[in-house]
């Protein structure tokens, strides 16, 4: 309903949802309880945060957060979210007697206890910002191909905390290190394991240039370190994998040789493609010293959307946002994104946030953390491709490759990230639902999941052409518009849906109103490639020619302007620029006798070609069908190169800006699946019911439809319905028909209207509220659940998701009581 930016008033206010998780952390939130899964294991005494997913069941604890969540936080991941990769119980460590040993070639070898360690070497402690990574992250896109021996972590195996500590090369140095014969430093961690404690080595060459900043930390985000992230004492080495960074340190040794730690050999490895478990022991793989994977390789991942969101195609754009890192220090220098299966690619903005955090770019040229991207899509783009695909680049110009290449231990995985886009139906409204490649651990999803019994991904199907058929006029297709024969015709072939009506996904309402005409341009722009094969099975035959045109006035329209299976052109009379960026359109209909044919609540479509191509958006007129002869619009304008983050602007109302008197526009519909008939009768997804209140929250310009509702309810003296409205914008001048708003409250006393910004002017008169939509607005300007209602939404995706549903949530509405328009 809106070509809209997002104002901020719509976000929740990031209540706690309880006491232990809260939406938004702060850097340094910890878990404050036991989760119930722990409950009879060894590990029944560690606080843990219930949402994050469990890779390997209840132990030992492998787990990540969901991506979104940990993407939201911003730069810094709260310690009670970071991933956690544990290869047994958790060690009761204790600052009191825990001890740090460091032997082997140094002059002086020394045990120290927490407390000398950390006040000893006060002149050598620093903090320093790093992004942990697991070796697996999106391992479980290769055991979707063929089963490795890692269990399956998704995209989001890392994190990234303000690490405090001292270098190693500095303990080192004070220490007495022979620097001739050291070449290598040997960990081991107090953890026990079934083959002993868990150790591994690094180079010395790499923890003695302290531009590497190899750290021993004690500290997360300001606070000791918590159990799972190694407490009281681990190892940080910045740009490689987390498998390396020792968790509850005992043991540092200075070595002439490399670490013989059994897990030092049989972890953290990529084989050749070739090899696997049997080969790998007879032949001696695991032993050889260039197979193992230390500096991390780039990655990135998409964290919106998110796999499974749906987006009603109401909304104009969506911005695509996620995170991308490299090893080694490695600068991301660019992200792309793919729309045609990685032919061509186009450049995300992108943020390094870590150039605020950290001294590291600054002093040595080196990126230690992940970075921030995102691309804003026109939604009707998405209706027009099957899927698309993000890549990274770094300094050394590494990227990620077109598809993975699979290894026995599933590590180091970084193809592509491919989001797939199938158009849908979700209660009547009519988007896009996004899907991810795999969901984390154990849990069936995405589109890589194989066939039952099969281990291989099917190819995606390829759209033949039929075969020649038989030849149908167009008064013979035009018959076959109806649940009963719905046929249509795609590039001049007959395709006879009727059997698939009650299986589409979008239901069968999206091919009814195509039915018995041409809906190539509309068919072909929304379904994927594997969508198009399916025509095959329900080819009939061949058109006779292009679909005759049709005239303006239909002999059936029984004068009702719209028609929701054809588009039809509608003249521009009258445009007035209410303020800079706000216009009144007035489109005439067919006949000055003719109404437009919307009911109140629905919408319809609107088509122009710009710069040679179809846009499409829904719009709510503010006329009613008590005005014959034309219908108008209230368009807010999005001019480009006005904020920073949308430097292309709305694309539809920047249309409607340039459109003079007498051109013209399609339209389409109506569209919808909530009706307002009266006196608190409405329809909701097919049902009708009456009410007695209706609330109704609106952000932006998504303030038509409800705006309809009101003026039915005003309009009708007996119509004794409550309906009660707040209103969301970034500013009073942002806010659009308030007048109008004001004027139908001030006229119905059973009309309540509110607004809310984010902010207003210093020193001016602004009488309603500022700050975010949230739960104890909606009871005090709205009201809580009770005798008969219902609450609509119409907004940007972010409004329903964080601040309206939970809102309503919270106040105890059911599902079936709220609804977005």
């Amino acid at each position: 309903f809106f070509d809209t930016l997002v104002p901020t008033s719509i976000m929740a206010s990031k209540e706690p949802i309880g006491p232990i998780v809260p939406e938004t952390m702060t850097s340094d939130w910890v878990a404050k309880g036991i989760d119930q899964r722990d409950v009879g294991t060894p590990d029944d005494w560690v606080p843990r945060d219930p949402r994050l997913i469990r890779l390997t069941g209840k132990h030992p604890f492998n787990c990540e957060p969901p991506l979104p969540l940990c993407h939201d936080q911003g730069f810094l991941t709260p310690p009670a979210i970071h991933y956690v990769r544990n290869h047994g119980a958790a060690p009761d460590c204790q600052w009191e007697t825990h001890q740090v040993t460091v032997d082997g070639l140094v002059a002086k070898p020394t045990t120290y206890s927490m407390d000398e360690l950390t006040t000893q070497f006060t002149e050598f402690e620093t903090t320093l910002p790093v992004t942990l990574v697991c070796a697996g992250n999106r391992r479980k896109e290769q055991n979707m191909v063929k089963k490795t021996i890692g269990f399956s972590w998704g995209p989001c195996a890392h994190a990234t905390s303000q690490w405090t500590g001292i270098r190693l090369a500095d303990l080192l140095e004070h220490l007495g290190v022979d620097r001739v014969k050291a070449r290598h430093v040997c960990f081991v961690g107090h953890e026990d394991l079934p083959n002993g404690k868990y150790g591994t080595s690094i180079p010395m060459s790499l923890v003695m240039d302290r531009s590497n900043d190899v750290l021993i930390a004690w500290k997360m985000n300001g606070i000791p370190l918590t159990t799972d992230h190694g407490f009281p004492v681990r190892l940080i080495i910045p740009g490689w994998i987390g498998g390396r960074m020792i968790k509850w340190l005992t043991t540092i040794t200075v070595t002439e040789e490399p670490s013989d730690n059994y897990y030092h050999f049989f972890d953290n490895r990529i084989l050749p493609p070739h090899v696997d478990a049997e080969l790998a022991k007879a032949e001696g793989w695991w032993y050889k010293p260039e197979y193992l994977f230390n500096a991390l390789n780039i990655n990135s991942a998409p964290a919106y959307p998110h796999h499974d969101e749906f987006v009603p195609l109401s909304v104009n754009k969506y911005l695509i946002r996620g995170y991308a890192y490299s090893g080694a220090g490695k600068k991301i220098t660019r992200v792309e994104v793919s729309f045609d299966n990685c032919k061509t690619w186009r450049l995300c903005q992108c943020r390094w946030p870590e150039e605020e955090h950290s001294y590291a770019p600054e002093r040595y040229a080196k990126y230690w953390c992940w970075m921030f991207w995102e691309y804003e899509v026109d939604m009707l783009e998405f209706l027009q491709v099957p899927e698309y695909c993000i890549r990274a680049w770094d300094e050394s110009n590494n990227t990620q490759p077109e598809h993975l290449t699979w290894n026995l231990m599933g590590m180091g995985n970084n193809p592509v990230f491919r989001t797939r886009i199938h158009p849908e139906r979700r209660d009547g409204v009519l988007g896009i639902r996004f899907e991810h490649p795999t969901v984390p651990g154990p849990t069936k999803g995405g589109w890589m999941e194989p066939p039952e019994g099969a281990e291989a991904v099917a190819p995606v199907a390829t759209a033949k052409a039929p075969p020649t058929g038989k030849t149908f006029t167009w008064e013979e297709i035009r018959k076959h518009n109806t649940d009963e024969s719905a046929w249509f015709v795609a590039r001049g072939k007959v395709y006879d849906a009727t059997s698939y009506l009650k299986d589409h996904p979008g239901g069968a309402e999206s091919i009814t109103m195509n039915g018995g005409m041409d809906a190539t341009e509309d068919f072909y722009a929304i379904h994927s490639v594997k969508a198009q094969a399916m025509l095959n099975d329900y080819y009939i035959g061949e058109a006779d020619g292009p679909e005759p045109a049709r005239t303006l006035v239909d002999e059936d329209d029984k004068g009702i302007a719209l028609n929701p299976a054809r588009w039809l052109p509608f003249t521009l009379i009258e445009k007035e620029e209410k303020t800079r960026d706000v216009l009144r359109l007035r489109f005439a209909l067919q006949t000055p006798n003719h109404k437009f044919g919307l009911p109140v609540g629905y919408h319809a479509f609107l088509r122009a070609q710009v710069d040679g191509e179809a846009v499409i958006r829904a719009y709510t007129p503010t006329s009613s069908d008590d005005d014959l002869g034309f219908f108008e619009l209230v368009i807010k304008v999005y001019f480009a190169n006005e904020v920073p983050r949308f430097p292309n602007g709305g694309v539809m109302s920047q249309h409607f800006h340039r459109m003079q008197v007498g051109d013209t526009i399609d339209v389409k519909g109506p569209v919808g699946h909530f009706e307002y008939k009266g006196k608190g009768l409405v329809r909701l997804h097919g049902h009708e019911q009456t009410i007695k209140r209706i609330g109704l929250l609106a952000g932006g310009t998504g303030i038509t439809p409800t705006y309809q509702v009101l003026m039915a309810i005003s309009k009708d003296p007996e119509d004794t319905t409550e309906a009660h409205l707040i209103f969301a914008n970034k500013s009073p001048a942002d806010v659009f028909l308030r007048e109008e708003l004001e004027a139908l409250a001030a006229k119905r006393s059973n009309i309540h209207v509110w607004f809310t910004v984010d902010s207003a002017p210093e020193g001016s008169e602004w009488p309603y509220s500022t700050g975010f939509l949230n739960a104890e607005m909606i009871q005090e300007k709205i009201f809580g659940p009770g005798e008969p209602c219902l609450v609509g939404m119409c907004g940007p995706p972010l409004m329903y998701k964080f601040a309206a549903i939970p809102a309503l949530q919270k106040l105890g509405f059911k599902e079936e009581e709220y609804f977005q328009f």
